[in-house]
């Protein structure tokens, strides 16, 4: 129980066209299961690419074929998986990180910053609850995308007998080329200043506005060092190994969380 084994999937995306994305991960994936991973790790948005078009391509929430198609894929390859998809729940619309794991449940976190440089905000609603799910003994908290630049929100905040409120931190991203370096630098950034795993899957190619996607999807330990970084502007999957035991034993060495501050975020 004390490694967890997370398989990060860089794809190129074509645009707003949910089957054939499916279909081409589907393929991607090929016949990885629970016999080589225990999670496997999509982008932001991953069925769509990142499409403001919130109206017309979130698919309701409860009816999905993107979330039910991730569903199918926990169930079939006995893994959780995650990624990020555009629903509409409960008159609203949302970026949502899903959760699914091979029992058919499904977990959600609404990605809390909105990208404004692209009006997301106008087109998306904002979440307000933070989510940490748990894995094989890990704790792991879920964000998309925009929130890595904000590290209030990411920052660990444990109970008042709690040294650590997660081990791993999963961001998944459609984030551009252009602004490539500090995707890498915020990666491992977290991880550095939550003394946890960092998780960060974008994607590659071109979407239907002409952006690039340079990929730079990255597993960084506790210490900002990079274990899975394929600096390549290529589709490619991945699986990487964290370890618990290590992570503790770091933590216990290099205790700056004793010198943290106690916060609370207003939501």
């Amino acid at each position: 129980m004390s490694k967890l084994r997370v398989t990060l999937v860089q794809p190129d995306l074509h645009w707003e066209d949910p089957t054939t994305n499916c279909r081409q991960l589907e393929a991607q994936l090929g016949d990885i299961s629970s016999n080589e991973t225990d999670l496997i790790v999509l982008p932001e948005m991953f069925a769509t690419g990142f499409t403001m078009n919130s109206r017309e391509m979130a698919e309701p929430m409860e009816r999905s074929q993107s979330v039910a198609w991730m569903r199918d894929q926990a169930a079939q390859r006995q893994c959780v998986v995650t990624g990020s998809v555009a629903v509409f729940d409960g008159g609203e619309y949302y970026n949502r990180m899903i959760w699914a794991t091979p029992d058919g449940q499904v977990t959600h976190y609404d990605k809390r910053h909105l990208f404004r440089m692209a009006g997301e905000h106008e087109r998306y609603g904002m979440g307000h609850q933070r989510v940490i799910v748990e894995l094989k003994g890990f704790r792991l908290l879920l964000s998309v995308c925009y929130d890595l630049r904000f590290p209030v929100w990411l920052r660990q905040q444990p109970g008042v007998d709690e040294h650590f409120e997660y081990d791993a931190l999963v961001c998944v991203a459609n984030w551009p080329a252009p602004r490539r370096q500090p995707w890498r630098t915020l990666l491992q950034a977290r991880a550095v200043e939550n003394l946890c795993y960092v998780v960060g899957v974008n994607r590659v190619g071109e979407d239907a506005k002409k952006l690039a996607y340079a990929g730079d999807s990255m597993l960084v330990d506790f210490k900002g060092e990079t274990l899975i970084d394929e600096q390549r502007d290529m589709p490619f999957m991945r699986t990487g190994e964290l370890d618990l035991v290590a992570l503790n034993q770091f933590r216990e060495k290099f205790p700056a969380w004793m010198d943290a501050d106690r916060f609370t975020v207003e939501c």
